[in-house]
């Protein structure tokens, strides 16, 4: 019994084991692809609910993802129930039971843009390319909006290499205004191709007539008589707009070419059952030859000089989406404004990492110049690679506004490094001003001095917009410093030389007993007296050539370039001192007998003989 549980549980385990890696391998077949039968039409483009709006669909997106060579698109646009699903498959050799959906074999018609899942393989100029045909849904039908229309159309314009406008019998006037914005596509890019600039070629165009007689004219002639100008001798605006059409047309000359195909049968409701040998043998002659016509026009997409593979195509197409999507409306213009919004965001950066190389603050003309440079750079650039000519001027319009938001951003971070630097400098200078107010020596030479430099240094340190009101606050800061120094001064400088006449007073009496220089002293100290009080102010002192005199040479002693006194005073005071006090004790020992000045010595005669 217990080898009977073992040999179950190891079975049950080999079982778990062999789960885990069905799920695991069934996961990664799933990763890899969610289709896997491509031989078939995905839809890649579906309208929205209301019949507005255009959206992406994930299984066509896969189709063409998976592609890894040049790619190139053929796409068939026309009026509703025109025969555009039977033409493609027509050109597929296709049977409608295996290729597009046909509006009168099945219910579900072509809505939006229609992929067939199977490129064809072409080398075009020594290249293998993927060719891919997409089915459009028709114009004019039921139930949706003109814009809507107008969507699948640019669409298919701009995304095509191919463009196949197919039209039963003839060619109305409404075929030839719905070619505008193919017109103002090849206005905006093809020029710009043909002159190796930068930007995609919009696709060929091929106008196919499908009708049995066509009255001795070719084609090619009835195409040339329908965009020949409208007569409008009234100056109506309709027909000027006509005639622009027709005009610009001009330029597609060599990028379309017209072709005409019979009908396949007269019973059209059976095409789909018939095969080569019951349809018309001309209709197949033709269709032969169209063929051949599309392999030999048709180019790889080529955006910005590089072919598209199927992921960048896909790309491709989300910015196309986008741009259609954007408005209400589909025009040129929107469409060249999301084509150079990726071209617009390098230009700006390219603006930014120039400005953000400049070392804050700098002269406002510094600053416009170095803007100027940078924007002119930026715009150069864009003009070397944006796409479009005229409708180009809203996207360099969009980059100058967005380079002028971001100068306002550098002018107001230069507006604050100016004020923060002149700022700092105001400061420093006002602490030097108030340091010069309160020096323990008053100097007028030393506080000139440190004026001029502080004055120096704010007029080259200070740069900026902020320079000119700082000035403003120097000028007034300065002034009332120096007229303060200069108020005090004197009256300091008197006080300094009356305690220094006394000083020297008691120095020449008691320490070094040097009579001229108690005199000298005293001679000072009275002048400085008695003067101030004859004149009943010291103010009058300070106009009295002596004191000139004396002004000069208190500033020849206290400052100079090489030595400032105000920062020695204490030192030497304290050397002078000890210099002093060693003399007075220790010299004296030395010599037996301190000297003395005469005047104070009272022995005249010599040693007076001792009594007894």
């Amino acid at each position: 019994m217990l080898l009977l549980l073992i040999d179950f549980e190891l079975k049950m385990n080999s079982w778990r084991w062999v789960f885990v890696v069905f799920v695991i391998l069934t996961f990664l077949r799933s990763g890899s692809s969610s289709i896997e039968n491509f031989r078939q039409a995905f839809p890649i483009v579906e309208p929205d609910s209301g019949h507005t709006k255009l959206r992406l669909s994930r299984e066509g997106l896969e189709a063409i993802e998976r592609i890894t060579t040049p790619i190139s698109a053929v796409a068939v646009i026309g009026p509703y129930r025109s025969g555009k699903s039977f033409l493609l498959n027509q050109l597929l050799s296709l049977s409608c039971y295996e290729g597009f959906g046909v509006g009168h074999m099945r219910d579900t018609k072509t809505k939006g843009i229609w992929v067939w899942g199977t490129p064809l393989q072409l080398v075009i100029d020594g290249v293998n390319t993927s060719v891919i045909y997409l089915d459009t849904e028709g114009f004019e039908s039921v139930g949706k909006s003109n814009v809507y229309d107008d969507r699948i159309f640019a669409l298919a314009t701009v995304m095509s290499s191919v463009l196949i406008y197919n039209l039963a019998e003839t060619i109305r006037e409404a075929d030839i205004s719905r070619l505008s914005f193919a017109v103002e596509l090849a206005e905006e890019f093809y020029g710009r191709v043909k002159g190796q600039d930068v930007a995609f070629e919009p696709a060929k165009l091929l106008w196919l007539i499908q009708r049995d007689f066509l009255q001795g004219k070719s084609v090619q002639e009835m195409v040339y008589e329908s965009l020949q100008q409208v007569p409008n001798y009234g100056g109506d605006k309709n027909i000027a707009q006509v005639n622009q059409i027709r005009d610009y047309l001009a330029i597609m000359g060599d990028n379309s070419t017209a072709f005409s195909l019979p009908q396949p049968h007269l019973q059209r409701t059976k095409l789909c059952d018939l095969k080569d040998d019951e349809l018309d043998p001309s209709y197949v002659t033709k269709r032969e030859q169209l063929k051949d016509l599309v392999a030999s026009i048709i180019r790889p997409k080529v955006v910005q000089g590089k072919t598209l593979t199927g992921k960048q195509f896909v790309s491709f197409l989300e910015q196309i989406l986008e741009a259609l999507n954007k408005g209400d409306i589909p025009s040129t213009g929107s469409l060249v404004e999301v084509f150079n919004k990726g071209i617009l965001e390098r230009c700006l950066k390219l603006y930014n990492q120039r400005m953000d190389k400049l070392h804050l603050p700098l002269s406002e003309q510094s600053l416009q110049q170095e803007h100027d440079e940078s924007c002119q750079e930026a715009m150069e650039a864009f003009g070397e690679q944006h796409f479009g000519r005229h409708h180009a001027k809203r996207s360099v319009d969009a980059l100058d506004e967005e380079i002028q938001k971001i100068y306002k951003n550098f002018v107001l971070a230069n507006e604050y490094q100016s004020s923060m630097l002149c700022e700092a400098l105001y400061t420093k200078c006002e602490d030097k001003m108030d340091h010069l107010q309160v020096l323990k020596l008053p100097s007028m030479a030393k506080f000139n001095a440190g004026f001029l430099q502080c004055n120096q240094s704010f007029e080259e340190d200070c740069v900026g917009p902020s320079k000119t009101r700082f000035e403003q606050r120097m000028m007034k800061m300065m002034a009332k410093s120096r007229s303060l120094f200069i108020k005090e001064y004197n009256h300091r400088l008197f006080n300094w030389l009356v305690a220094f006449s006394l000083v020297m007073v008691v120095v020449g009496r008691f320490f070094i007993k040097f009579i001229m220089l108690e005199i000298a002293a005293w001679v000072l100290f009275i002048f400085l007296e008695t003067y101030t009080r004859m004149f009943w102010s010291a103010e009058a002192l300070y106009y009295n050539p002596a004191w000139h005199f004396i002004v000069a040479t208190w500033e020849m002693l206290v400052y100079s370039p090489i030595l400032d006194l105000d920062r020695w005073v204490i030192p030497i005071c304290v050397i002078i001192i000890a210099f002093v006090l060693y003399w007075r004790c220790c010299a004296g020992r030395k010599n037996g007998s301190p000297w003395v000045l005469p005047l104070y010595n009272s022995h005249k005669g010599g040693s007076r003989p001792r009594s007894d």
